[in-house]
């Protein structure tokens, strides 16, 4: 379910709100992408990439690898997660997976288990070039005999 949302001020608002929702009750496998936010108040099973805000309520679950641009999580995470900009671990929330962040917020109660890096998420961002569903060229780095030799040296 998606519904849009409508706001005089531009400004604050993204250009995608879409909200899609996964209800309590509901169970999905398999890989989740949107353009807008998510909320997860189910169960998912997989990949899930949103370039907006993902919300795992306090009855939702992730088993999979996360990526988005900001999380807010009240429910129970297992796998990686990559938030391009900030995190917010509620004090209902279980996280057990290593995180890449440019902020995390951390409520008493809330249980992590795993790593953190803050210092990667200008990676993460790319640096403001790229968003999560850009396409990027195929196109690969070749180190030339010329390179490597100068390395060796």
């Amino acid at each position: 379910m998606a519904l849009k949302m409508k706001s005089s001020d531009t400004s604050t608002t993204p250009s995608n709100s879409e909200m899609n929702f996964i209800a309590a009750g509901t169970y999905l496998e398999g890989k989740i992408e949107t353009k807008g936010s998510l909320r997860i108040d189910g169960k998912v099973k997989g990949t899930v990439k949103v370039a907006d805000r993902l919300t795992v309520g306090s009855s939702g679950e992730v088993m999979g690898e996360i990526h988005a641009k900001t999380a807010i999580i009240g429910g129970k995470v297992e796998g990686d997660v990559h938030i391009e900009q900030k995190i917010t671990l509620e004090s209902t929330s279980t996280l057990n997976g290593n995180l890449w962040t440019g902020k995390l917020i951390i409520d008493e109660g809330a249980f992590f288990n795993g790593k953190s890096d803050m210092g990667g998420a200008k990676d993460l961002a790319n640096n403001g070039k790229k968003g999560l569903f850009d396409k990027s060229k195929a196109s690969s780095e070749v180190v030339s005999d010329e390179s490597q030799k100068n390395l060796g040296t």
